[in-house]
């Protein structure tokens, strides 16, 4: 065109009509074959499957698509790609290969063709994969059309999972009575009788002959069997971060947030863990009443073996920090007129709770002191982030507070909180220094 208006300009100004003639072919040709692609669009029906259905963060998904041509001319000389989100870094766009004109009485497959590539996963959420970009050319290459098929589809990414220490768990306690998960083989006369002291087991049951025996305290084994329940409350609402803006404020379009991942992998890792172990895992935020707070789980039951790893993580895959944008106004409101922290495990029910804080906001703690009554043993796991003000007001509260840097200290920690679990009950509730 460029060409065609060059010689325009000469042919009006040397008045050359046959170089006129030529100008007129060289500004027609490429608007002729942009109006024959627009006048030919493609009809083209896409299947998209993923293998895995649903991938773990840092792992990588197989894609495959399935072009049906509906068309009843055939469709070659074309490019494709599969649009997604830029953190997946979807493949370069390649060729199309022909595909046959659609057949409806002796369909033979020429009128589908199959499409497949890699697709890595960094991180975790929910990414949209697709619709399919077919760029169309004239045969001649002076103009090129894109068009879009079929529709796109989610791809689910779970966070991270650390593996944690098999022989180590916590036991609930409900009415003095726990209700243990026994996994035993080929039991001798004094397992039977006598096990070791879990925490929550009420003093009354303890087995003197088999503690003098064996050197440490020992229960006769003789509570209830069922589903042993653990609760854990998770951070989303970042409300410490209120108070300081410059920490925390970030658009939900930009990378995901460190710290929060963090907080998160953390609870996916514990969750996984104490499914496997046999025990019914609740997940849910941590309670602010300046806050509105989404649940974390649709159900309220909670998660179960088997399956409910995967239900545990998918919905944490869809987690999104719930942040707040509070006033000074609108928190000195909520000081003044404090509300009861809403929880819903009952009074006279004490269940194990694990919490994993990101950045929780003052508020948020007293929600956790208060809890304090209703839940034995009361560990948390911080992150960085957490103040050494909200860190001294929950262990003043008999909450185990212990410091994970990084998911990687994850193995260590839990160790740790179920060691200083064990010697608080061998202490009667009192923690050492």
């Amino acid at each position: 065109m460029v060409v065609g208006g060059i010689l325009f300009g000469v042919a009006l100004w040397f008045d050359l009509r046959d170089i006129l003639l030529l100008a007129a072919v060289g500004l027609s040709m490429p608007l002729a074959a942009l109006g024959f692609l627009a006048a030919r669009p493609p009809r083209l029906a896409v299947h998209r499957t993923f293998e895995p259905p649903v991938v773990g963060a840092g792992h990588s998904t197989t894609v495959r698509l399935r072009v049906h041509n509906r068309s009843r001319r055939a469709f070659d000389g074309a490019h494709w790609r599969d649009l997604a989100s830029p953190a997946l870094r979807p493949p370069p766009e390649a060729i199309l290969p022909a595909i046959g004109r659609t057949e409806g009485i002796l369909p033979s497959g020429d009128d589908t063709v199959g499409l497949e590539y890699r697709l890595r996963t960094p991180r975790r959420g929910v990414f949209e994969v697709g619709p399919l970009r077919v760029s169309v050319t004239d045969p001649f290459g002076l103009a090129r059309i894109d068009r879009v098929a079929g529709g796109a589809r989610d791809l689910v990414v779970t966070p991270r999972v650390t593996p944690l220490e098999p022989a180590v768990g916590l036991l609930a306690s409900v009415d003095g009575t726990v209700h243990a998960l026994q996994r035993r083989t080929r039991p001798n006369s004094d397992e039977l009788i006598a096990r070791e002291y879990r925490y929550g087991d009420p003093l009354r049951r303890v087995h003197w002959a088999a503690t003098a025996r064996r050197g440490e305290l020992m229960v006769r084994d003789e509570e209830q069997r069922g589903d042993p329940e653990l609760r854990i409350l998770l951070d989303t609402t970042l409300g410490g971060r209120v108070a300081h803006p410059a920490s925390g404020s970030r658009d939900r379009s930009d990378a995901l947030d460190p710290a929060f991942e963090l907080g998160v992998e953390l609870a996916a890792s514990l969750g996984v863990h104490l499914l496997g172990r046999g025990f019914r895992v609740r997940l849910d935020p941590v309670e602010d009443p300046a806050a509105h707070i989404e649940p974390i789980a649709p159900e309220a039951g909670g998660y179960r073996a088997p399956g409910g790893d995967l239900a545990l993580l998918e919905d944490l895959a869809r987690l999104d920090p719930a942040r707040r944008d509070v006033g000074r106004a609108e928190q000195r409101e909520a000081r003044r007129h404090p509300t009861a922290p809403v929880t819903s495990v009952r009074r006279d029910t004490r269940m194990p709770a694990i919490a994993v804080l990101v950045d929780p906001s003052g508020d948020a703690a007293e929600a956790l002191v208060a809890l304090r009554s209703s839940v034995e043993p009361a560990i948390a796991f911080a992150a960085d982030a957490v103040s050494a003000r909200i860190v001294e007001r929950l262990e003043e509260a008999d909450w185990r507070v212990i410091r994970v840097h990084r998911a990687a200290d994850l193995p260590a920690a839990w160790q740790d909180a179920w060691r200083s679990a064990r010697e608080a009950v061998r202490s009667g509730g009192r923690r050492g220094p």
